[in-house]
């Protein structure tokens, strides 16, 4: 399964991400930078998020580490262009 990934780096608690897609609906996951190995390997996934069908999607940071945001098909053909944004923590994002 293709995938394409965002390394955001340390992320603090409460920190939002914005992802915006444009093209098909993807799986769009916030996930920690230790279980990315553990999604490459065996596509499962561990995080938050999900099956997004409209954008911009916003993803609270749970807790302060090492982040990464994967979007992938689930084993279907599409095509997306994205875009990742990140704010900090207690920002105020108009929709």
């Amino acid at each position: 399964m293709k995938f394409t990934h965002y390394d955001l780096g340390i992320l603090i608690k409460n920190q939002v991400v914005e992802v915006s897609l444009s093209g098909n609906a993807a799986n769009v996951y916030l996930m920690e930078s230790k279980h990315f190995q553990e999604y490459k390997r065996a596509r499962k996934r561990f995080g938050i998020g999900g099956l997004m069908m409209h954008t911009p999607v916003r993803l609270i940071v749970p807790h302060s580490g090492h982040w990464l945001v994967t979007l992938d098909f689930g084993g279907f053909i599409g095509k997306v262009d994205s875009n990742v944004k990140v704010y900090p923590a207690n920002t105020s994002i108009e929709p």
